[in-house]
C-alpha cells in the first residue's frame, strides 16, 4: 500500500471499507499520488501555468491519480458531501479539460444537489451550445451568468439529435429554478425529452428512483445513462414545484407518450407509461397482448438488431469475442496525445 505505483489497490481497498473510513483511504491515496507525480513530472506539475495542467489526458502516468479523484467524487456523493464532490470534479476538469474520465455530466447534477442552479445552467449552456469548441479552458467551470436566450430552431434540432441528455435535463430544471416557467426552460425540457425520453418517462410516471448506478456498457443517451442520471438527480425532479412544472409542459410530455407499435391499431397513450414496453428491447410499446402478438412480425428484425448491438457492446466491454454475426466494431483510447484504435470486427 505504501508503493506509489499501487494507487489502484488503495482505490479497491477504499471501496471495501465503510464510509467515512473509505474516504480517509482515498485522501491518503491522493497524497501519495500527488507526491509521485511531482517526482516524475516536476514540482510544478499540478500548478496552473505548468506544461502538465490541462494536458493530463496525454500522460498515462497521471491516470492512477485521476482514478483516485474519480473515486473520491463517487464516495463524497454517497456520503452526501456534495460540495466536496463538486470541488473534486472541478479539480479534475482543471487538470484534464477534455474530461476523459467522464465527470462533466456528473458535475451538472452535483451542482444542483449543492443548490447552485445558476452555476448548473451556466455550465450546461456552455457544453450544449451547438458552436462550442471541443474543449473549454478549465473544463468550462468559470460559471458566467446564465442566459435566458433560446436556441434558434435549427440549433434546437441539432442539439436534439446529438446533445447530452443529462446536460439537457439539468439545463431545463436549473433554468426553471433560475428564471421560472419560461421559454428557455421549456425549450431545454423539450430537447431533453427528445435526446433521452426514458428519463422524462420515469419522472412523470413516478417510478421509484434507481437503487444504484448501472455498471453495464452503454450507448450515449441510452437506458444505462438514464439510470445513472436518475440515481444522481431524480430527487431534484420530484420536488412538488419541479414535477408539476414538468408535467404541465405539454409539448415535452406529449413527446414521450407512446403509440401502439402495432401498425393496425393506432392507439396512443393518454398518460405516461400507460402501455407495456417490449420486454426484449424496451424500444416500442403495445396497448395490449393482442397488439403485441399481431405486431411482432414487423418488429422482430428491429428488435433483434437492437439486441445484437447491445450484446456486441457488452462483449467488447468484458473483453470477450463479439458474436460471430456482429456489426463492424472498433474501440478507441487517447494515448500520448493520439488516438489508439482497436478493431474487434472489421468490414470484410
Amino acid at each position: 500500500m505504501e508503493d506509489e505505483n499501487n494507487l489502484d489497490a488503495l482505490i479497491q481497498f477504499a471501496f471495501l471499507n465503510h464510509l467515512p473510513d473509505a474516504l480517509n483511504v482515498l485522501r491518503r491515496a491522493e497524497r501519495q499520488g500527488r507526491e509521485a507525480l511531482k517526482r516524475r513530472l516536476g514540482q510544478d506539475c499540478l500548478d496552473d501555468g505548468s506544461e502538465c495542467v490541462g494536458n493530463f489526458y496525454t500522460m498515462i502516468v497521471t491516470r492512477p491519480y485521476m482514478r483516485v479523484l474519480q473515486a473520491q467524487v463517487r464516495l463524497y456523493f454517497e456520503n452526501k458531501q456534495y460540495q466536496e464532490s463538486a470541488d473534486t470534479i472541478v479539480e479534475m476538469l482543471r487538470l484534464c479539460p477534455g474530461d476523459n474520465m467522464g465527470q462533466r455530466t456528473w458535475l451538472s447534477s452535483i451542482l444542483l444537489l449543492c443548490n447552485r442552479p445558476g452555476n448548473t445552467l451556466s455550465f450546461c449552456q456552455k457544453w450544449l451550445a451547438p458552436d462550442r469548441p471541443s474543449v473549454f479552458p478549465r473544463g468550462g467551470v468559470t460559471f458566467e451568468p446564465p442566459s435566458s436566450v433560446c436556441f434558434k430552431p435549427e440549433e434546437e434540432e441539432r442539439i436534439s439529435k446529438y446533445g447530452n441528455g443529462a446536460m439537457a435535463y439539468n439545463a431545463a430544471v436549473s433554468a426553471f429554478k433560475v428564471f421560472g416557467d419560461c421559454d428557455v426552460a421549456r425549450q431545454y425540457l423539450r430537447i431533453a425529452a427528445k435526446v433521452n425520453p426514458i428519463i422524462l418517462v420515469k419522472i412523470l410516471a413516478n417510478i421509484d428512483k434507481p437503487r444504484g448506478f448501472n455498471n453495464m456498457p452503454r450507448t450515449l443517451n441510452g437506458s444505462e445513462d438514464a439510470q445513472d442520471y436518475l440515481f444522481l438527480t431524480q430527487d431534484v425532479w420530484m420536488a412538488d414545484d419541479v414535477w408539476t412544472w414538468a408535467n404541465s409542459t405539454a409539448e415535452a410530455k406529449n413527446s414521450v407518450l407512446k403509440p401502439c407499435a402495432n401498425s393496425e391499431c393506432g392507439a396512443v397513450e393518454t398518460k405516461v407509461a400507460q402501455f407495456k414496453r417490449c420486454a426484449a428491447c424496451k424500444q416500442v410499446a403495445y396497448c395490449s397482448q393482442a397488439c403485441q402478438k399481431n405486431g411482432w412480425k414487423a418488429h422482430k428484425p428491429r428488435c433483434q438488431e437492437y439486441q445484437q448491438i447491445k450484446s456486441t457492446i457488452r462483449a467488447v466491454y468484458a473483453g470477450r469475442a463479439p458474436p460471430a454475426d456482429a456489426m463492424p466494431t472498433m474501440s478507441a483510447d487517447i494515448v500520448n496525445g493520439g488516438v489508439a484504435l482497436q478493431t474487434h470486427i472489421d468490414f470484410n
